[in-house]
């Protein structure tokens, strides 16, 4: 195997460093690649968090998994584990780059583009072709905080087998979105997994325990980690999701949050205005359980406030 003009032999771990620019001090930007490589052939497993730079968790997630040797221990197969993609946006606490695009709608990306289109095209040109399936880590953005679930996509039998070995608390199916990593990989027929877990800006330890529960049973699952599988524990599985957004611009209380199960017609919420005159409760327009809700005090009309998962498969 091959990674930016660096080798990595069977048996072998290395850390390969990836130039992505500089920032305007001069400093180089570098991802760094954990490159994990066992002495028997098997499949490669690409492990991702940080492509929005503000979703911490998911870069926590990785860190840990890293840090604790998990990958180390690795009987068949390559591991590729990078923490944080946009560093960028890790360094600047923010979703996107400097120019403002996000990088998860870059792809496949561009070396004469934006920058975005630059970080994307390092993936999706040195590290994307050696794949054959993985898992992005992220979660909520501003100031949503998503319930630990696994995303894959919708009609594909062997992304559902991956989400189904992972077993998040909630596995949801979902369709690609345009120039999204997920979407590019499935082009090039490589199934990768969206775990959402937490909110921006802060670390959960629920979403971080789910999230390496389920990494273990997902690399158990294909036989590239020794072990017993980690205990079962309660999953749902949806096929359809949608956001419940305010009617109106106030004060937002949720009364239900993530991971709560939710009945069609239920109060979940309420928008006050600020002056205690007015109350106009939410209510669920779905029956199924809320995976997602905005921890935003004070909204506007449209903002998304509740994600409820239905449709069970």
């Amino acid at each position: 195997m091959k990674i930016h003009n660096t080798e990595i032999l069977p048996g072998a771990n290395e850390v390969i460093k990836i130039p992505v620019g500089r920032i305007p001090t001069g400093n180089q930007i570098l991802i760094r690649a954990h490159v994990y490589r066992s002495l028997i052939d098997g499949p490669t497993a690409l492990i991702l968090a940080g492509v929005h730079g503000d979703e911490v968790n998911g870069v926590e997630i990785v860190r840990q998994a890293i840090a604790s040797d998990m990958f180390r221990t690795i009987q068949r197969g390559t591991i590729i584990a990078i923490p944080v993609l946009n560093v960028y946006g890790f360094i600047n606490f923010s979703r996107e780059v400097p120019d403002g695009k996000d990088v998860n709608r870059s792809f496949p990306g561009s070396l004469r583009g934006s920058l975005a289109s630059r970080v994307a095209r390092i993936i999706s040109k040195k590290i994307i072709p050696e794949v054959d399936f993985g898992v992005d880590f992220h979660t909520g953005g501003r100031s949503i905080y998503n319930f630990p679930q696994i995303r894959y996509t919708a009609g594909d039998e062997v992304a559902r087998e991956l989400a189904m070995a992972f077993k998040a608390p909630q596995i949801l199916a979902k369709k690609t979105i345009s120039k999204s990593l997920r979407k590019y990989a499935q082009d090039k027929g490589k199934r990768i997994l969206v775990f959402e877990g937490g909110e921006n800006l802060r670390l959960d330890d629920y979403s971080i325990a789910n999230a390496l529960n389920g990494l273990r049973r997902l690399l158990i699952h294909q036989d590239m980690l020794p072990g017993t599988l980690p205990p079962d524990q309660p999953s749902w599985h949806y096929l359809k999701s949608s956001w419940l957004r305010a009617p109106q611009a106030g004060i937002f209380q949720w009364t239900k949050g993530s991971g709560q199960m939710v009945a069609k017609g239920e109060p979940i919420g309420s928008i006050s205005d600020p002056y205690g005159l007015e109350c106009t409760p939410l209510r669920a327009d779905e029956t199924g359980h809320i995976i997602g809700h905005s921890n935003m005090p004070v909204v506007t009309q449209g903002d998304a406030l509740f994600h409820i998962a239905y449709q069970p498969a």
